[in-house]
């Protein structure tokens, strides 16, 4: 693993990102948060209600104003004194509370008016009614009766600036709400059309009032509006219930699922008798429509049509059974941002691609469980769109340099080393680029030199083209051996040839691959000697010089003008100059004792075969001032 000097540019790019997307994070805009972050917690839901579909709750009823009930009794609204009746009915039962979702604009007649509130009066503490409020323009009076349903215990009020507020009520119907305990149903959607949240209480005025579904649920709870408390930005308390809010009082609903999650039961059947009162005995009921067209519909995270009514119970099984959604600090996912996206940006540019995108791949899914698992479990809402995205993009930065950074530095390998090796080690550099280093490094390598004898001879008493031609055709044969031993072609110096083994690729047999491609190259100059002779030709001969050790190797040359990667020493050196011994010794291929203890136990076992070793001399090179073992190596006469 490589540690880099200085900041990558995937650290830099990494580092800028994570500060953008930790900017978004702290600011939170709705824009994103109402949008798509909330698209993303509605996946939740889904993925949450496939895995463990939420049990129907047992105390929550619906009655339900539904198609049957219009058969029976007639197009909605219903007259007043049929209300009267139907709310009669169920209180005969005994529920907890009876939370009537029925909105009443305009006055009916004196009687049925009377009729309706007289029911609603009596059952004072047991029944709430839904109180519509809009935003005309202008402040009106309250009605007296309205300032009954009042929060009246407020703390931090200060706190209070994001609060929705209204300007107006649609209290017109004086004998029927004079006597109710009242709730708004004000449900502003989220920007996308959706309702996700409920607004625990609106401001009228200087007042603040409750919403229908909170009210419904503090008198299941034995309590009324004077135990509810709202707690400055931070929530709303029913006793000693405590529910979490953001700062413009709103609670997240925790929907349990689509229409059909509570259990209904037809206004018919109880009018009828069909369904006894006391069926209801102990429950909380929610009475509201759900015929086609008679009901307002909301957008939910399970259904584009849910009706009110259903929303509204849903708030109340909520707050009843304390299953809140928890929103984690925002600071927690402002931490995650930062920690992530700098692990990312400081580990990514120190492994391999692979591993890198592997590692992202990891933290995402992570992040990912983690994520939906606390919502499943715990209830805890993370935010997921800031970490997810920002671990998303710096891994897509860091695939998509990584990916042009090694197409272009396989190139660059391909055209550096294409005339130096064999496709095959080209290939095995560009499939792991870091074999290669480009810079100067020291390393073991075995080195050949082969030299043709007589040649200055020959070249001066041929013609030009002659000596060219033959020249080329044996370097052309010697070099596709050089390549099919895996050696790296150093250079041509006139008649001479330099190869090694050992580098780019590292091949810890190079003192074997270099001795096994002299033998090969002995070979094929005796059949080239061959062909000279019947072709009436010049008969060339050679020598080849072999020593194993520790040399620099890297890119030498003038830079941006000719550049060879080349390797350099004293052991590059002593191969030379036991090259140039092999005509005093009269022996085509000479090594030193440095590869000869290399390949002697292959020599011995005959697995480099129709060859023997002879040791030649003890000698003192030019340059050295410790004499060095040379050994001959001869094919055997029935090699090949």
């Amino acid at each position: 693993m490589e540690r880099p000097s200085h900041l990558s540019p995937i650290t830099i790019a990494g580092i800028l990102i994570t500060v953008a997307f930790l900017a978004l994070s702290l600011k939170s805009p709705a824009i994103i948060d109402e949008t798509v972050e909330s698209l993303l917690l509605d996946y939740r839901f889904l993925a949450r209600n496939i895995i463990e579909p939420a049990p129907k709750p047992a105390d929550i009823v619906i009655v339900a104003i539904d198609e049957a009930s219009l058969d029976r009794h007639g197009r909605w609204p219903w007259r007043r004194d049929l209300q009267a009746r139907l709310l009669s009915a169920i209180l005969s039962g005994g529920p907890k509370v009876l939370a009537a979702d029925v909105f009443y604009s305009e006055p009916e007649t004196e009687e049925t008016d009377r009729m309706l509130g007289e029911v609603i009066a009596k059952a004072s503490g047991r029944l709430v009614l839904a109180a519509g409020f809009d935003n005309e323009a202008g402040l009106a009076e309250p009605p007296e009766y309205l300032l009954d349903s009042a929060i009246t215990k407020v703390r931090n009020r200060s706190k209070l600036a994001f609060a929705h507020e209204v300007t107006r009520t649609k209290l017109k119907v004086e004998p029927i709400y004079s006597g109710a305990v009242l709730g708004h149903v004000v449900s502003p959607p989220d920007m996308d059309g959706k309702l996700r949240r409920e607004h625990l209480y609106v401001k009228f005025g200087d007042d603040f009032y409750p919403s229908f579904a909170l009210v419904a649920a503090a008198l299941a709870m034995g309590k009324d509006i004077s135990d509810i408390t709202i707690q400055g930005d931070a929530g709303v308390a029913v006793g000693d219930t405590f529910i979490p809010t953001d700062p413009a009082g709103r609670m997240r609903v925790n929907y349990l699922g689509g229409e059909g999650t509570f259990a209904k039961v037809s206004a018919s059947d109880i009018l009828d008798g069909k369904v006894p009162p006391e069926a209801l005995a102990g429950k909380i009921v929610f009475m509201g429509t759900s015929a086609i067209s008679t009901y307002d519909f909301m957008v939910t995270p399970f259904s584009a049509r849910t009706p009110a009514v259903e929303k509204n119970a849903t708030v109340t099984e909520n707050i009843v059974h304390s299953r809140f959604i928890h929103a984690a600090p925002l600071t927690i996912a402002s931490v995650l941002v930062a920690a992530s996206g700098l692990l990312l940006s400081f580990v990514l540019p120190r492994i391999r691609a692979a591993l890198g995108i592997s590692l992202a791949f990891f933290m995402l899914a992570l992040f990912g469980a983690a994520n939906f698992l606390l919502f499943a479990k715990r209830g805890i809402y993370l935010n997921f769109i800031y970490p997810f995205l920002n671990m998303a993009v710096i891994s897509v930065v860091f695939g998509s340099y990584k990916y042009f950074a090694e197409e272009r530095r396989s190139k660059e390998l391909k055209r550096m080393f294409s005339s130096y090796v064999s496709p095959k080690i080209v290939a095995e550099l560009m499939s792991n680029p870091e074999m290669a280093k480009l810079g100067g490094y020291r390393r073991e390598v075995s080195i050949l030199f082969s030299d043709l004898r007589g040649f200055t001879t020959f070249s001066e008493n041929r013609d030009p083209e002659e000596v060219v031609s033959m020249l080329n055709e044996y370097f052309k044969e010697m070099t596709d051996i050089i390549f099919r031993w895996d050696g790296t072609l150093d250079k041509f110096v006139g008649d001479e040839i330099m190869a090694f083994w050992g580098a780019p690729a590292i091949q810890p047999n190079h003192a074997e691959l270099a001795v096994r491609c002299a033998l090969e190259m002995s070979d094929r100059l005796d059949r080239l000697q061959n062909r000279w002779r019947d072709e009436g030709k010049y008969v060339l001969d050679c020598g080849i010089g072999i020593n194993t050790g520790t040399v620099l190797i890297g890119n030498i040359g003038a830079v941006d003008k000719k550049m060879d990667y080349t390797a350099i020493g004293d052991n590059v050196n002593l191969g030379a100059r036991v090259e140039a011994l092999t005509r005093k010794y009269e022996a085509r291929i000479l090594i030193t004792e440095f590869t000869q203890s290399k390949i002697a136990d292959l020599i011995e076992n005959r697995q480099i075969g129709h060859v023997e070793m002879i040791e030649a001399d003890l000698v003192k090179v030019k340059g050295k001032e410790i004499p060095v073992r040379i050994y001959r190596m001869t094919p055997l006469a029935h090699a090949h």
